[in-house]
C-alpha cells in the first residue's frame, strides 16, 4: 500500500490542524467512473477505553453486495479526542487494517466526515488523499452546517451548507427515518456520493458497507 503525502502521526492538536490546512487543497472533486466501481470497503472505527479497533468490509456491488473481504486491526489509541480531528484518532488504527485486505478496494465509504468539516478536510478527505483513491463521508450527525427541511420519502435530499458554501448533502435513505450527512472525501463529486450511499442503503440508514463495519467493529464479527 502506497500513500500519499504521508506525515507524523505523533503530533500535537496545534499542529494537526495545521497539517489539514496544508492536506485541504489537495483533495479532488471529479466524476466518478461508476462502470470501474465494483467494490467499495465499508470502514469503521470504535474506542473502549484506551484501545482502538478499526473494521473494514469490502462488499462486490455486482454480486448482490457480496461480502468478499474483511479486516480488523486492535491497539492502543494513539491521539487524544478532540472535535475536528477525529483522522489523527482513527486513521493510524486504519492503516494496518488496510494492509490486511486482499486487493485495493475501488472506493472507500467511512462513517464520519468529508468535506463537510470546519477545515473542509474530514476523515474521507483524509483517508482518500493519502491514498489517492476515490472516498466519501456518509455520517450519522451534523458537524458543520445546516439544510432545509426533507421530505419524508428515501431519496428525499437538501444541501448542507456552512458559510455560504455547500460542503454535503442531508439524504434520507430509508423513508420516515432521520438523515445521513453525505459529504465528498476525494476523487468523486457530491452527487455521486449521494448516488452511492443512496444505492447501497438496502435494509438500513446507512449505506451496507459502514452498517457491515460498524457492526464488525463493535462486535468483532459479522
Amino acid at each position: 500500500m502506497t500513500l500519499h503525502h504521508a506525515h507524523p502521526w505523533d503530533v500535537t492538536p496545534k499542529e494537526a490542524v495545521q497539517i489539514q490546512r496544508e492536506l485541504a487543497p489537495l483533495v479532488r472533486e471529479e466524476p466518478l467512473d461508476f462502470d470501474a466501481v465494483r467494490t467499495v470497503a465499508g470502514l469503521d472505527v470504535s474506542v473502549r477505553g484506551d484501545r482502538v479497533r478499526a473494521a473494514i468490509v469490502v462488499l462486490d456491488v455486482r454480486d448482490d453486495l457480496r461480502v468478499v473481504d474483511q479486516a480488523i486491526w486492535e491497539g492502543p489509541v494513539a491521539f487524544p479526542y478532540v472535535p475536528g480531528l477525529l483522522s489523527f484518532r482513527e486513521v493510524p488504527a486504519i492503516l494496518p487494517a488496510l494492509e490486511q485486505l486482499q486487493a485495493p478496494p475501488d472506493v472507500y465509504m467511512l462513517d464520519a466526515q468529508g468535506r463537510a468539516h470546519p477545515r473542509r478536510f474530514g476523515l474521507a478527505c483524509h483517508l482518500g488523499v493519502l491514498l489517492n483513491a476515490p472516498a466519501l463521508g456518509v455520517a450519522k450527525t451534523i458537524l458543520v452546517g445546516r439544510h432545509e427541511p426533507l421530505d419524508e420519502d428515501k431519496g428525499a435530499a437538501a444541501p448542507l451548507v456552512h458559510k455560504g458554501e455547500t460542503v454535503g448533502l442531508a439524504l434520507r435513505t430509508r423513508a420516515r427515518v432521520k438523515p445521513v450527512y453525505v459529504s465528498v472525501g476525494h476523487r468523486m463529486e457530491l452527487r455521486d456520493a449521494g448516488r452511492l450511499a443512496l444505492r447501497l442503503a438496502v435494509k438500513y440508514k446507512l449505506p451496507q458497507p459502514t452498517h457491515l463495519a460498524h457492526r464488525l467493529s463493535y462486535k468483532g464479527e459479522l
